[in-house]
C-alpha cells in the first residue's frame, strides 16, 4: 500500500494566486499531480487544503483524490502534515509527501518509489550533491509524521533524525523545480515543455 499527501494550504504569496489553480497544460496544476501520482503507482492522494480551500476544491472535484483542510495553514506547514499523515492508510508501506509547487511526472514518482525499500526511513531524490523533491517515507514513520512540529523543522526534521537510514536516489534538475514566482512558473513551463 503507497499513500501520498499533496500540501496545498499555503496562501500563494509570493505568486499571486493560486499555485494549486496554475495553469498546466489545460489544467489546474493540483489535478495533474495527482493524476501523475496515481499514474506512478500510488494507492491514495490526501491533498491537504487550506487557503482558498473552497475555490480550489471546486476547480479539482473530478480528480482522483480525498481532501483534507488545514483551517490552521496560517501556524505553519506542520500541521498540513499530520493532517495528511492521519488521513493516510495506517497500513502505508510508504508515504510520497509532495508540495503543490513541485510538479513531477509519472515517470520521476515511480522511478522514486521502485527506488526506495523497505530498510531505508525515507528516500530522497538528489542531484548535483543536493537533496530534491518529494520524498518517500518509510510507514512505519506515519507516528513522527502525526507528532511533526515547525519548532522542530517539521519532514525535514524528521528526516535529519534518520539521517543514516536515508536513501539517495539520483536524478536530473527536475528534483529541483520549484514555483514559488511567476518567474518559477514560466522557467517550470519550458522545463516541462509547456
Amino acid at each position: 500500500m503507497i499513500s501520498s499527501i499533496i500540501l496545498a494550504a499555503g496562501e500563494s504569496r509570493r505568486m499571486g494566486r493560486a499555485k494549486a489553480l496554475l495553469d498546466w497544460g489545460g489544467e489546474p496544476l493540483l489535478s495533474y499531480e495527482v493524476r501523475q501520482l496515481r499514474e506512478a503507482g500510488v494507492d491514495e492522494v490526501i491533498v491537504v487544503l487550506g487557503a482558498r480551500a473552497d475555490e480550489i476544491h471546486r476547480e479539482i472535484r473530478r480528480a482522483d483524490c480525498r481532501v483534507m483542510l488545514n483551517a490552521r495553514y496560517h501556524a505553519g506547514r506542520a500541521g498540513s502534515l499530520r493532517i495528511g499523515a492521519k488521513a493516510s492508510n495506517r497500513d502505508a508501506d510508504a508515504i510520497l509527501v509532495m508540495n503543490v509547487d513541485q510538479p513531477r511526472p509519472a515517470d520521476f514518482l515511480r522511478q522514486l518509489l521502485e527506488a526506495h525499500q523497505p530498510e531505508s526511513a525515507a528516500t530522497v531524490p538528489s542531484w548535483n550533491g543536493h537533496h530534491g523533491h518529494p520524498v518517500v517515507v518509510s510507514g512505519r514513520l506515519r507516528g513522527e509524521l502525526l507528532e511533526a512540529k515547525d519548532e522542530n523543522q517539521g519532514l525535514k526534521g524528521i528526516l535529519q533524525a534518520h539521517e543514516g537510514e536515508l536513501a539517495d536516489v539520483a536524478c536530473d534538475d527536475l528534483c529541483e523545480v520549484d514555483i514559488n514566482t511567476p518567474d518559477d512558473y514560466e522557467a517550470a513551463k519550458r522545463r516541462f515543455g509547456l
